[in-house]
């Protein structure tokens, strides 16, 4: 018997037979089934199809059919606790790298962010330059697994020194790169030396891959040579990352004879060196050139990303490196995420090589030292008792250390409470800060106008934080 009838009343006789067992057990096999009730299979398999779209049992090929976990009383909430046991002791913090990418409400002033404010982005450029690369049927192939060839090679003509095409991999972005370096770099436990401060982005990176980041302390001119060399001494590591132009947070660029020193570091500890240059495009005078220009030995891991300078969601970098260590780099991004879709590839090859990247390039440089200047003149008037760290050849963000009372959790909140976002300092440092600082970046605001509002808005939190001068 195979009508429905016969399918509701068969489904009501296990639905009983569910109900008086326990979750987990196994029901009488189809073959039961049938014996017992003389009904066919398709009777069977449709009123056991039944309950478990009510929910009542779980279908498992090859093993049967088992009467599925007790569900909550209806109107109680879901009880995911169990997860807390499987997922075990591991943390996975998002929170600063997820602050820094969030929107400011209407009417709040974003003294922070880490990408260009939406009238700087070359947004005609880029649909321009996506809608060509696009147009060609090829842009929908697989692409070389690591990266388009004339893509390479532009980032290897950017590297500078004798940086090839084949030493590049192209990847989503530099928190990819990142990543994968970290990932390729070092195993899970290992310590990882980084400039303190640094750029939070990277310790979660670290964190999440297992490894220990390790703070070398860093001056007015970056970070020092003579605490590197202890810190792989007292470590063992042999993995340093850094930022060696416009450091996040700091603003620092080391000079051509300190990169050297760290070079030579690095070589005597037989450890990589991950130049993070996300700041390259952002300079409004010369930095010197990156330290994989001067690297014959694969000491250097570079990365080049094209997001800060254009568009957050133009996710592709340049990763370079040299022998084995390029090669597991390509295994890992292989494993991990394959290869960047060819499309937004293509889309970075035309911008880059259309006359509106240097125009581009000229109007962004140029805004930022607008930018710099009107935070700072903002600052000695509304919040004079905020000091600059010091005053960077360019990027986006200016450090500044606050009272030594005052508590800069405190003032960060109130600062939001009177409509302006700031980043805090504690989420820059990988163990614990020397003192209260802020972190401003100039370029997030629409305007001038709006900036200096937003400093205005900062001195007015200052002063209302109980034990803050201004």
């Amino acid at each position: 018997m195979n009508d429905d009838s016969s399918i509701v009343r068969l489904a009501a006789i296990l639905r009983e037979e569910a109900a008086r067992a326990r979750p987990g057990d196994r029901l009488p096999s189809s073959r039961e089934i049938m014996r017992r009730h003389g009904v066919g299979p398709v009777t069977v398999s449709r009123a056991i199809a039944e309950l478990a779209a009510e929910g009542r049992v779980v279908s498992r090929p090859g093993s049967g059919v088992f009467v599925a976990p007790a569900r909550p009383p209806a109107g109680e909430a879901p009880d995911p606790s169990w997860q807390t046991v499987a997922l075990g002791d591991r943390v996975v913090d998002d929170s600063a790298v997820a602050a820094l990418l969030a929107r400011p409400a209407d009417g709040v002033v974003p003294l922070t962010g880490g990408y260009l404010n939406p009238d700087f982005r070359p947004a005609r450029a880029l649909a321009a330059a996506a809608a060509r690369a696009v147009r060609r049927p090829e842009a929908w192939d697989m692409p070389p697994l690591n990266g388009l060839p004339e893509l390479r090679r532009w980032f290897a003509g950017e590297a500078g020194g004798t940086v090839t095409q084949s030493d590049v991999l192209v990847v989503s972005g530099g928190q990819a790169a990142l990543t994968h370096a970290f990932r390729a770099l070092a195993g899970p436990g290992s310590p990882l030396l980084v400039e303190t401060p640094t750029y939070p982005g990277a310790l979660a990176a670290a964190r999440i891959a297992g490894l220990r980041p390790h703070a070398v302390p860093a001056d007015r001119d970056g970070v020092r040579p003579d605490l590197l060399a202890e810190a792989f001494a007292l470590t063992g590591a042999r993995v340093f990352y850094c930022q060696p132009t416009l450091q996040n947070p700091t603003g620092a660029t080391l000079s051509r004879e300190r990169r050297e020193q760290v070079l030579a570091v690095a070589r005597a500890a037989g450890a990589f060196v991950i130049e993070d240059d996300f700041a390259r495009y952002l300079t409004t005078a010369p930095a010197p050139p990156p330290m994989v220009a001067t690297d014959a030995h694969g000491t250097v891991v570079h990365i080049l990303s094209l997001s800060k300078i254009t568009s957050a969601s133009l996710r592709v970098a340049g990763l370079i490196a040299r022998g084995p260590a390029a090669h597991r780099l390509r295994a890992v991004q292989v494993v991990e995420a394959f290869f960047v879709a060819r499309p937004l590839q293509e889309t970075a090859l035309e911008f880059v090589h259309s006359p509106a990247w240097r125009r581009h390039l000229g109007a962004v440089r140029q805004e930022i030292g607008v930018r710099q200047a009107a935070l700072l003149a903002g600052l000695a008037r509304h919040a004079p008792a905020l000091e600059v760290h010091l005053v960077p050849s360019g990027g986006m963000h200016v450090w500044v250390r606050l009272p030594p009372a005052a508590d800069e959790a405190a003032v960060a909140e109130a600062a939001q409470l009177k409509g302006v976002l700031v980043s805090p300092g504690r989420m820059y440092y990988p163990s614990e800060p020397p003192g209260p600082r802020l972190r401003l970046t100039h370029m997030a605001p629409a305007g001038v106008a709006e900036l200096d509002e937003g400093v205005r808005r900062l001195g007015a939190a200052l002063a209302g934080v109980s034990g803050t001068p201004v």
